[in-house]
């Protein structure tokens, strides 16, 4: 049956690509998504897919239910745009000044929802239920997974799967691990506050530049020197503002920065001794500061049963060379927290092509993607859901694969 229903998804490749254009065309911000959760509900409503609309605030879920009783199944999809002027000139671009799609969120949509076509038009061979989650606000924090899953997304799955198209990896390459797989993402903020005067009497003056130079530099030793060197972890300062006109000394500045992790301790750690850092220069500076750090998304973690799962499902349609165990990306993603409550696996699916010019990263102004990535994500997705479903005893295939992997 698969196989039909694989070239079922390429006849309907042209709807995906029409969809996925028509998205890029009007992208809107996180948490501002108005046209597009209402577009998302709108077809799922016309395939005769049973919908929920404003779950958790902007986003969609679908529920398909088969003929034939079984468990549940969910797959997500994100659909927020970002804050980036378009300079692709391709002529599906942006109609909406300094928004674009630069992320691939346009795809992802477009994916599902033929995803949900196919299955609809095979609702009486399905056993069990498929839930399809259009997710708002993926890009911003605190995003919009967490609140969906508050507003009961998750209720009844027992187990889910994501994709996101990858402009940086070659088309159809398949990335996956088999635990943590992107950072957790925070965000920190520091304001010094010293004392300004004349540029000509620096004795007088508690110089905010100077101390927040000093922070700074400083700041990037703790990953190099405090971090144990077989963990991973990330500090960059973004954004430093200070001062004004050239003969003053600044009497405050700021620094705005990121910090990626993937393991709690090694979280904890980085917030003690950043703040340990900043008190030592201000106190050996005279100077005072604030300090701000927001947790963002957590780690995403895959489950290593699900994960096989998936491997399986995508040497099959790939190919083994195709399907590689991929270093972690240190990159946030909220799909951590649908992780958090049921086992699952987030993958990439690799949509970049150089010979087409598609060599662009994301959050860049010119990026795109293949558009033939988004039938290789569907015909993925649509088969590890259907693999899930079919599978009769997963617990005692969970219990044959730890007894493997102790022996081997």
């Amino acid at each position: 049956m698969i196989d039909q229903l694989h070239k079922t998804l390429e006849t309907y490749y042209p709807e995906m690509v029409e969809l996925r254009r028509t998205l890029h065309q009007h992208p809107e911000l996180s948490f501002e998504e108005e046209q597009t959760p209402a577009m998302i509900a709108d077809y799922l409503e016309k395939l005769g897919v049973e919908v929920k609309r404003n779950v958790g605030g902007r986003g969609v879920v679908g529920y398909i239910r088969g003929a034939k009783p079984g468990k549940t199944v969910a797959l997500r999809a994100d659909f927020d745009a970002l804050p980036i002027q378009e300079e692709t000139g391709l002529p599906f671009a942006s109609e909406t000044p300094g928004v674009m799609h630069a992320c691939g969120h346009d795809g992802h949509t477009a994916t599902l929802l033929v995803v949900a076509k196919v299955l609809m038009e095979n609702q009486q061979n399905l056993e069990g239920t498929v839930v399809l989650i259009h997710q708002f606000a993926e890009e911003l924090a605190p995003g919009g997974a967490i609140a969906m899953i508050s507003d009961g997304c998750l209720e009844g799955v027992d187990a889910i799967f994501g994709t996101h198209l990858w402009s940086t990896m070659p088309l159809g390459e398949i990335g996956y691990r088999r635990d943590a797989i992107m950072a957790a993402a925070d965000r920190f903020e520091i304001d010094f506050k010293g004392r300004g005067g004349h540029g000509a009497s620096p004795h007088e003056t508690v110089d905010a530049i100077a101390v927040g130079t000093s922070v700074v530099q400083n700041l990037q030793h703790i990953v190099s020197r405090n971090v144990d060197p077989l963990k991973s972890a990330v500090l960059s300062v973004g954004s430093f503002h200070a001062g004004g006109a050239f003969n003053v000394i600044a009497d405050s500045a700021k620094i705005v920065g990121t910090v990626r992790t993937f393991e709690t301790d090694v979280q904890d750690l980085m917030i003690e001794r950043m703040e340990q850092v900043t008190k030592g220069v201000c106190d050996a500076m005279g100077a005072t500061y604030d300090f701000l750090y927001k947790k963002g998304y957590p780690a995403v973690i895959n489950d290593p049963f699900e994960t096989d799962r998936f491997v399986g499902t995508a040497t099959k349609l790939q190919g083994e060379d195709l399907v590689k165990e991929m270093a972690p990306v240190m990159g946030g993603e909220d799909f951590a927290y649908y992780l958090q409550h049921v086992p699952g696996t987030f993958f990439f699916t690799g949509a970049g092509n150089v010979e087409k010019g598609i060599v662009y990263p994301h959050h860049h102004p010119k990026f795109d993607f293949d558009e033939s990535a988004m039938l290789v994500a569907a015909k993925l997705l649509l088969s590890v859901a259907l693999d899930f479903l079919s599978d009769k005893n997963p617990s005692l295939l969970k219990t044959q694969s730890k007894e493997a992997d102790a022996t081997s």
